[in-house]
């Protein structure tokens, strides 16, 4: 009974994947990243600052944006989710705190996605209340709506696209496909 239900919930998934609309490819999210990369050198090379991939979403752009930061940082990371495998967010939930200093240092808070901004605000705030001299916003997309929460924002931002529910390079689905190599809408009759 267990399996057919995890079958079922694959086949949802591959249909979800089957009928997805690229947005950007993989190469056009390489080339976003590395403008990231040069934007976040111009800004903080030489300041001695933490990198932090916020997991699970940041584990991709993290991964292909640090080697292009040619120059001295750290890199850790903390787990803080609102969608637990949901398309729709909820409460904020930390599952684990960075371990490195980040007090007397910019902190780059690396994310997927601004949409709403309650993750990312929350996380820029931790890190100015641990004593980070800048809370510096990193994300791959930036949703193009008037939802935003007054003090969400982002310094670095990969690509920008309209208000649609999308997977891929870190973004999930359900908890699927952050490793599809893109960025791919969800039909809209797929959310109701």
């Amino acid at each position: 009974m267990i399996l057919n239900a995890l079958h079922a919930d694959t086949l949802d998934i591959e249909r979800i994947r089957q009928t997805a609309t690229c947005l950007f490819d993989d190469k056009a999210c390489d080339a976003a990243i590395v403008r990231m990369a040069e934007k976040i050198t111009r800004d903080l090379a030489g300041s001695d600052p933490l990198l932090l991939c916020v997991m699970n979403g940041g584990l991709i752009l993290t991964g292909r944006l640090a080697p292009l930061l040619d120059f001295p940082l750290q890199i850790d990371y903390l787990h803080a989710t609102r969608y637990r495998d949901e398309v729709r967010g909820g409460e904020l939930n930390w599952l684990s705190y960075p371990r490195e200093r980040l007090a007397g240092r910019p902190v780059i808070v690396v994310d997927d996605i601004l949409d709403e901004g309650n993750t990312l605000k929350a996380v820029c705030d931790y890190a100015l209340e641990q004593g980070a001299t800048k809370a510096y916003g990193a994300v791959l997309v930036e949703k193009l709506h008037e939802r935003r929460i007054h003090g969400a924002r982002a310094e670095c931002i990969g690509l920008q696209i309209e208000d649609r529910f999308v997977f891929g390079f870190g973004l999930d689905y359900k908890g699927y496909l952050r490793n599809a190599p893109g960025i791919f809408a969800v039909p809209d009759a797929e959310l109701e």
